[in-house]
């Protein structure tokens, strides 16, 4: 088949953003796809083999009600909906009904705590809220800060004080005029965690995130109205609306959904092989765990492509990937911040390893400490180039947070916050995070979250929380706790820490590994020196985070 990219350099030389003053994703992608009334959206399965098959059609109507239930309840554009809930058809239908109001979206993960939801509440002053059962528990547990919720609705079994999916938006009719929204209104909210203090709120418009993504879909998932794609992440992160939702549906590609409670390799081999999907997109960690299983065993006779993305991937991996299925994984790398920036293309050869090559549209750049252009093979801050003009898909802001915003920036630069060698081929390699956060198992976890959920118990007197290796996950969460008095390391000991970070902030982020120390690295301020304990971690075990893959 050919690939929507050909020939890379002219494409990056031809290309130029064709952004409209006004844009609408649900109106101006789904609604066109609409058009015609069989084009497939969605095909859904969950663990029981139960599947339902969605047109585009049948989301524009359904996200059309919803939109309309969400006016009559006073919602307007610029207020804020948190949308939580696993992989439900809903969830799709929810979003799009969120734009179409002109309301911002904020996606959270079902593994949120009923702390991590007050917080996210008081901080997006939220208007409405939309999730599942679950989901809905823990908001009925709070006691507080709900003042400004306008309304609640529930995806699942009727519950007092919500309005219930399902029964309500049938009572509204499909048709809806779609607010129209400024590309540079704002659309979407995500909070992504940080090295110290609480989570950034991530605020996108129309333009930067639903409008730019076609650079996803197009060039480096290569995607055709012809296509089923499979993306395994969950609906909470960021890669959910890159490959799930705005990169597909921009090329009127169907979109596979398979509804399981936590990921199961052999199963997702077995989906595999039973459906036509031709492409497949996860993250390492789904690939490392992958190829642990007997790959001769299955056949993907309509798999074309593969791709990851969230952090690196290991070349180990992808030659074993490449030898049992003909297929090589290409990276691709992007922030919570951005759309896709650097990826490895259909049409260019892959460095097993390499992130690849910039996207068309961003001039990307390995840059010092001055914003000097560094030569190949010097290590530097990976950059955006956002002057004189900035390319769209980077985000709008730090939301109430100028002076956050404006650290990411030097010069004409917008730093990622990670660093890369960039060689003489133009490939980037990933070097590692120029902060602390640990990337695990494709989750970004801030150390700071789970530190101040360690000194909450009274075992504790300090702790620092570190990237610590693991050949299936990257890196897992690694704590070192100083004890209070009168308490003394043991097994049982570790084993209540860790339950108590899982009740106490969302279940990922618990350490994986706690090691008991007499007193914590810190600089002359007071400061926790976490670069040192990270380096001596790495390096015991035989590791060198420098030098990923």
């Amino acid at each position: 088949m050919a690939y929507n990219m050909i020939d890379y350099q002219k494409e990056r030389e031809t290309f130029k953003w064709q952004l409209p003053e006004y844009f609408n994703f649900a109106s101006d992608v789904v609604d066109k796809w609409a058009e015609n009334p069989d084009k497939l959206a969605m095909i859904w399965v969950n663990e029981q083999d139960e599947e339902v098959r969605r047109t585009f059609r049948d989301f524009k109507e359904r996200s059309n009600q919803l939109a309309n239930l969400l006016v009559s309840q006073g919602i307007k554009p610029g207020d804020v909906i948190i949308l939580i809930m696993p992989r439900y058809i809903e969830w799709w239908e929810s979003f799009l009904a969120c734009l179409r109001v002109g309301a911002i979206v904020s996606p959270g993960t079902v593994q949120l705590t009923t702390k991590d939801l007050a917080f996210r509440i008081k901080a997006a002053n939220a208007s409405a809220i939309i999730v599942d059962e679950r989901t809905a528990k823990k908001f009925d547990e709070l006691t507080e800060g709900l003042e400004a919720i306008k309304c609640k609705v529930l995806v699942g079994e009727p519950r007092e004080g919500w309005l219930n999916y399902q029964s309500e938006i049938n009572k509204f009719p499909t048709e809806f005029n779609t607010v129209r929204t400024r590309s540079s209104d704002g659309a979407i909210l995500f909070f992504t965690s940080g090295t110290t203090g609480n989570p950034k709120m991530t605020l996108h418009t129309h333009g930067s995130y639903p409008f730019a993504h076609i650079v996803t879909g197009k060039y480096w998932l290569d995607l055709t109205p012809d296509d089923l794609h499979w993306n395994l992440s969950d609906t909470g992160w960021g890669k959910a609306a890159w490959s799930s939702l705005f990169g597909p549906w921009h090329m009127g590609a169907t979109i596979f959904v398979h509804h399981e409670t936590r990921f199961n390799p052999k199963r997702c081999l077995e989906v595999l092989q039973r459906y036509p999907i031709t492409t497949l997109c996860g993250a390492p960690t789904n690939y490392r765990m992958l190829v642990l299983e007997d790959l001769l065993k299955y056949k993907f006779p309509s798999l074309r492509s593969c791709t990851g993305a969230g952090e690196p991937l290991n070349p180990e991996v992808i030659a074993t990937w490449r030898e049992a299925t003909g297929l090589t994984i290409r990276d691709g790398y992007g922030q919570t911040e951005t759309v896709l920036v650097i990826g490895n293309f259909p049409c260019l050869p892959v460095k097993p390893g390499a992130m690849g090559k910039p996207a068309p549209g961003f001039t990307v750049e390995v840059i010092d400490e001055k914003g000097n252009i560094l030569p190949p093979g010097k290590e530097g801050d990976i950059a955006i180039q956002v002057k004189p003009e900035p390319p769209v898909g980077l985000f709008k802001q730090y939301w109430q947070e100028p002076e956050r915003t404006e650290r990411c920036f030097r010069g004409q630069w917008y730093l990622t916050g990670d660093r890369a060698v960039k060689d003489e081929d133009g490939y980037f390699w990933f070097v590692g995070r120029a902060d602390d956060v640990i990337l695990a198992s494709g989750y970004r976890i801030g150390p700071f979250e789970v530190e101040s959920a360690l000194i909450e118990h009274d075992a504790v007197a300090e702790s620092a929380v570190v990237a610590s290796p693991d050949e299936l996950r990257g890196e897992i969460v690694k704590a070192f706790v100083v004890l209070a008095d009168g308490y003394t390391p043991s097994p049982q000991l570790v084993k209540e820490l860790q339950d108590h970070v899982k009740k106490t902030t969302a279940p990922y982020k618990y350490p994986r590994e706690i090691e008991f120390v007499d007193y914590l690295p810190k600089t002359v301020s007071g400061k926790i020196r976490r670069a040192q304990l990270r380096e001596m971690e790495w390096a015991k075990k035989g590791k060198n985070r420098h030098m990923l893959g």
